[in-house]
């Protein structure tokens, strides 16, 4: 008869990702709700266990061994297929997981989440937001909301709304009623682009870019809140926009939006089907298109 193998802990294991991830017994303590001399008897038993140091231990610096390395590629398989496991059994345990832009979460989603939980109330979605040009999807991702330059022929995807181009600002500032006007007033946008008011500019007849006063932020939100204080102009998608212009915080000063061919496109993860709620989400995203 074969000798029963003994496995390592599922605690140990989950306690070697942490001291490992944040380089600190006390930190991953914390994060896994244990004191540290709990953490260390795990990384203990591990290393009992494989009969191998995984750390190189000292005063000022914590270092995985090659073992160490061996194990921890290891431990971080066998949890993520675990975790895997659990959400293919038992999806309706767990909310429907979206990443997006941050500025599309907060000015586009948020406004319509009301009504979603009004029809849904035993749905659950969870938003992640990124501050990042690109929006990558996540492994624990269920579906991810991007910008694309022009509409997708991936038939999976859901084009929430085309991009139209408007200037906005504070309703007091001025006055602004021509493009004139508009070379005494800061032009705000998004430090790492300005594109859209390259196009926006070149599209209704305006100056260089350069004959203009900039005040660049990292985030686009961020833009269109120092707008709505007065700060200048900014430039965003009209859609965007729409739940600020309706409330009076900003207003298109004037100009006609300009399309440029970009859509928000929402793309569901191949593993999104398993969810439970997955088709009535996608229905919800179709009726909110357009």
């Amino acid at each position: 008869m074969d000798k029963i193998r003994h496995v390592p802990s599922l605690q140990g294991l989950q306690a070697l990702v942490e001291v490992a991830d944040s380089v600190s017994f006390t930190q991953a303590a914390q994060k896994l709700c244990l004191t540290q001399s709990a953490v260390s008897r795990k990384i203990q038993q591990l290393e009992s266990h494989f009969g191998v140091s995984l750390f190189v231990r000292s005063s000022r610096s914590l270092q995985l061994t090659a073992e160490g390395e061996q194990v921890l590629a290891s431990a971080r398989h066998v949890l993520e297929h675990l975790k895997t496991l659990e959400d293919r059994l038992s999806p309706q345990k767990r909310p429907f997981r979206i990443r997006m832009h941050v500025s599309l979460a907060v000015r586009w989603l948020l406004p319509k989440l009301s009504d979603f939980y009004l029809r849904y109330p035993e749905v659950s979605l969870s938003i992640e937001t990124v501050a990042t040009e690109i929006v990558e999807p996540a492994s624990d991702s269920d579906a991810y909301i991007l910008y694309l330059p022009e509409p997708s022929k991936d038939p999976a995807s859901l084009t929430l709304f085309e991009e139209a181009l408007v200037p906005v600002c504070a309703p007091g500032l001025g006055p602004l009623t021509s493009m004139d006007d508009l070379v005494r007033f800061a032009l705000l946008h998004r430090s790492a682009d300005k594109q859209a008011w390259i196009d926006w500019l070149a599209a209704n007849g305006g100056k260089s870019l350069e004959d203009y006063r900039h005040i660049p932020f990292n985030l686009d939100e961020l833009a269109l809140d120092a707008a709505a204080r007065g700060l200048g102009v900014a430039m965003t998608d009209l859609t965007l926009a729409q739940e600020s212009l309706d409330r009076g915080v900003l207003v298109v000063p004037f100009g006609q939006p300009l399309k440029t061919r970009g859509i928000y496109s929402l793309c569901p993860q191949p593993s999104a089907a398993s969810h439970p709620a997955c088709g009535a989400i996608m229905q919800w995203f179709a009726e909110q298109a357009g």
